[in-house]
This record gives structure tokens, C-alpha cells and sequence, in this order.
């Protein structure tokens, strides 16, 4: 034998209350589950992207003072074979480059890239080599410095140039896969959250429907019952699935109406009985 509250706990009808919020509960924890794992993935994804892209954005600029650097020494030698004048001959800041090249390739995270900073390494020391015979052969009576300068180093700095545009071309060219990754990582991370929103949708539906179902429709049968009753004394007949508070209180108007005809039929058998006596008593009378 159970204990008496554990019985009565089990015979305890199922709450219409804990039903509905059972139902919207379910409904917000599925919404506000996929919104978490929305905002999670989107953070990871625009956290991952936007470091990748900065890297890109820094190795652009990195790769633009290259640039720079061997575009102003290659120019000031230029002065210096144009003018003819070896004290206007620039010292080129090897260090500076060697720092910025090594920073490149740090932050540059392809396989596409990183023999690109190879070959720029490769071009720049035949280039620095080839230069720092400029003084040799601008003192030499038997060298023509343009000749030289133009036929022999000219062409090393063109290389390095190339070396360094088609560099220059694969961090763009990464930078716009990372763009491209971020915009479908967008999309992925708000998946989550449409396929909670349709789910909320659907689930709003079959709420919908289990309410009209299950607790509207009756109620108006129940309401359309009293009404028949009271304007025809028509029995209240309707029954459905159930046993919560809304199926207590359709057996209550049941009962409560049975009870009201039976009582109704009595009053009416007495009334009958009580003129039937009285017609008797009357009928005596007269004799």
C-alpha cells in the first residue's frame, strides 16, 4: 500500500496551467538555445576572420614599405649615376628590412605565401650584393657606370620589384578568401537561429492547434451545452478526452444540469400531484 500523500499526489488531475507552460517553456528553451549557439559560433567565426584579416591588412602594409624602402634606395642611386656624383651615394637600411621581412613572414598563415617570402629574401640579397659594387665600378675608369647600372642592377631591382608585387598580390588575394570565409561564416552562424525561429514557428502552430483543440473547442461545447439547456432543457450530453481541470468542469455542468432536470421533473410530478389532489378535493366537495 502506498502512503496517503503519495496516493493523493498520483490521483492529482494534471494542471491546465503546468500544460501551457510547459509547451511555452519548451518554445522559449529551444529559442533561446539556438540563440546562444548563434552568438557563440558568430563570435568564434568573427573573432578567428577578423584576426586572419587584420594579419592580411598588416602584411599588406609590411609589404608595401618593401616597396617603399627599395623604390627610394633604388631611386637615390639613380641620382647618383644620373649626377654623376658618388657623394650623393644613399646607405640602405638593411636591418630595417630584414625586421620587416621577418615580420611578414609571421604573419602571413598560407602555403601560397610563404615561397613568395622566399623568392623576396633570394631577389633582395642578389639585388643588396649586386648594389654594394656600385662604388668599385663608379671609381673604375674601364666600367660605363649607366651601362652597368641599367644593364646589371637595374634588372635585379626589377626582379625584387616583381618579387615583391606578386607578394603583394597573394596577401590581397588571401585577404579576399578571408572576406569571402567571413560573409559564409555569417551565414553559417545564423543558421542556428533560423532553424530556431522556424522550429518556434512550427511549434507556435501545434500549440495552436492543441489549444483550439483540446481547451477552445470544448469550452464552447461546454458554453453551447448551458445554452441549450437553458433555452430548450436540452440534457448536456457532450464528453471528451481528458482528465484535467477543463474535464472537471465539463462532468460538473453535466451533473449540475441532470441534476436541475431531474429536480425539474420532480417539481413538475409534485405540481401535477398537488392539482390532481386538489381536483379530488374539490370533485368531494360538490358531492
Amino acid at each position: 500500500m502506498l502512503p496517503k500523500f503519495l496516493r493523493r499526489r498520483r490521483e492529482k488531475r494534471p494542471s491546465l496551467r503546468r500544460k501551457i507552460f510547459l509547451a511555452l517553456g519548451a518554445i522559449a528553451a529551444i529559442l533561446l538555445l539556438s540563440s546562444v549557439i548563434s552568438i557563440m559560433e558568430y563570435r568564434r567565426m568573427s573573432s578567428y576572420v577578423s584576426e586572419l584579416i587584420a594579419s592580411n591588412i598588416k602584411s599588406i602594409n609590411l609589404s608595401q614599405s618593401l616597396a617603399d624602402l627599395t623604390q627610394e634606395y633604388n631611386h637615390q642611386m639613380v641620382s647618383v649615376v644620373v649626377q654623376n656624383d658618388i657623394s650623393l651615394m644613399p646607405e640602405f637600411n638593411q636591418k630595417m628590412f630584414r625586421f620587416q621581412s621577418d615580420s611578414l613572414r609571421r604573419l602571413l598563415n598560407s602555403q601560397a605565401s610563404l615561397p613568395l617570402v622566399d623568392s623576396l629574401d633570394a631577389s633582395f640579397d642578389a639585388f643588396m650584393n649586386t648594389s654594394l659594387m656600385f662604388d668599385a665600378v663608379f671609381l673604375a675608369d674601364s666600367v660605363d657606370t649607366g651601362e652597368w647600372f641599367f644593364g646589371t642592377l637595374q634588372p635585379c631591382y626589377n626582379t625584387l620589384r616583381a618579387d615583391i608585387a606578386s607578394l603583394n598580390e597573394q596577401i590581397h588575394e588571401d585577404l579576399k578568401e578571408n572576406s569571402e570565409d567571413f560573409d559564409a561564416g555569417f551565414y553559417r552562424s545564423i543558421m542556428p537561429g533560423f532553424v530556431s525561429i522556424c522550429a518556434g514557428l512550427l511549434l507556435v502552430i501545434l500549440l495552436l492547434y492543441f489549444l483550439m483543440v483540446d481547451y477552445v473547442r470544448p469550452i464552447y461545447k461546454v458554453s453551447e451545452g448551458i445554452d441549450n439547456y437553458r433555452a430548450l432543457g436540452r440534457r448536456h450530453g457532450y464528453t471528451f478526452d481528458g482528465d484535467d481541470q477543463l474535464a472537471n468542469i465539463n462532468s460538473g455542468v453535466t451533473e449540475l444540469i441532470e441534476e436541475n432536470i431531474e429536480l425539474k421533473r420532480r417539481v413538475k410530478n409534485l405540481r401535477e400531484d398537488r392539482e390532481k389532489m386538489l381536483q379530488t378535493i374539490s370533485e368531494r366537495k360538490v358531492r
